[in-house]
């Protein structure tokens, strides 16, 4: 028996709220408190780049069609290649900081791709309303990580990031398959879940 999907998305959000929080403390700490202890730089790479790994067997077993398979295999991608970059840059591997525009632009895919594959308006139920919602949120998020690219060592870039990883988190924590949002259900939806 497949579980509904929101069990699925509570699952990651979980993990998406790990790595926010961890974002956050990262910025209320600093820089030089952060590296005190190495093993502390590695989190938020480490839990990005397993996210990205979990989000293959979703991507294959939990899909329902062709544009499902693409979304998710690219927000798998994109969570990867951002924890790589950023697993790189901690350890010394890579050195330029150019690297860093991996977490922006897997971000504006990712956020791409979650309007891409909801076909629904936003009203026709909550699961639509808060793809929407997640997307446009992901695309404006990017700018945070852009702007680490540039000044790194900025508290505000860094608060920024790590509160919308959290409100992305809260978002997920919210989707159902099929439930009214705002009082609204499209007849087409089909009958609400509880």
């Amino acid at each position: 028996m497949e579980p509904r999907a929101e069990f699925v998305h509570w699952l990651f959000a979980s993990g998406v709220l790990v790595l926010g929080l961890i974002m956050v403390a990262q910025a209320i700490a600093g820089q030089e408190v952060w590296r005190k202890r190495r093993w502390r730089v590695y989190l938020w790479p480490s839990i990005a780049f397993g996210l990205g790994i979990l989000m293959w067997p979703v991507m294959t077993f939990y899909t329902n069609s062709a544009i499902h398979m693409v979304a998710h295999s690219t927000w798998a991608q994109s969570l990867m290649v951002m924890g790589a970059a950023e697993l790189g840059l901690a350890k010394g591997r890579l050195t330029s900081r150019w690297w860093r525009l991996a977490a922006p632009i897997g971000l504006a895919v990712s956020g791409v791709a979650f309007l891409v594959h909801e076909q629904n308006p936003w009203f026709f139920a909550r699961s639509a309303f808060l793809h929407h919602l997640m997307g446009w949120t992901l695309v404006a998020s990017a700018i945070f990580p852009l702007g680490l690219v540039f000044r790194p060592r900025s508290s505000f870039f860094r608060y920024g990031f790590g509160v919308c990883v959290i409100a992305l988190s809260i978002m997920l924590f919210c989707d159902r398959d099929v439930a009214a949002v705002f009082g609204h259900l499209s007849p087409l939806a089909g009958p609400p879940h509880r």
